[in-house]
């Protein structure tokens, strides 16, 4: 098992930035793909990005494909978000996600076995 934990979210106007990162701890020895999913009340989480072991492959939501880019740094053990052009709907907590499978091009939350305790990002108008 790996923990995740989040940080990086907060309040930014439309049209802002924010980057998200999620540093993990444990059994970082075995590959992990990592995803980003949010969340909002009453709605089910939902897929955001995802990133192979590799850093090769990465996927994105229609919703924020050319605004959003995931990365990671398998030396620091981190994954980031980078969330640009961000509008009101973005806002969400989001959470980062890790599972040992092969990363399919729209993974759900099934496919992921670790989870972050989440980051609130607000987006203004």
């Amino acid at each position: 098992q790996v923990q995740l934990v989040e940080s990086g979210g907060g309040l930014v106007q439309a049209g802002g930035s924010l980057r998200l990162s999620c540093a993990a701890s444990g059994r970082t020895s075995i590959s992990y793909k990592m995803g980003w999913f949010r969340q909002t009340p009453g709605k089910e989480r939902e897929f955001v990005a995802a990133i192979s072991w590799s850093g090769g492959r990465t996927y994105y939501a229609d919703s924020v494909k050319g605004r959003f880019t995931i990365s990671r740094d398998n030396g620091k053990n981190t994954v980031y978000l980078r969330m640009n052009s961000l509008h009101p709907e973005d806002t969400a907590v989001y959470y980062c996600a890790a599972g040992s499978s092969f990363l399919q091009p729209i993974p759900g939350s099934a496919d992921f076995s670790s989870w972050g305790q989440g980051t609130q990002v607000t987006v203004s108008s």
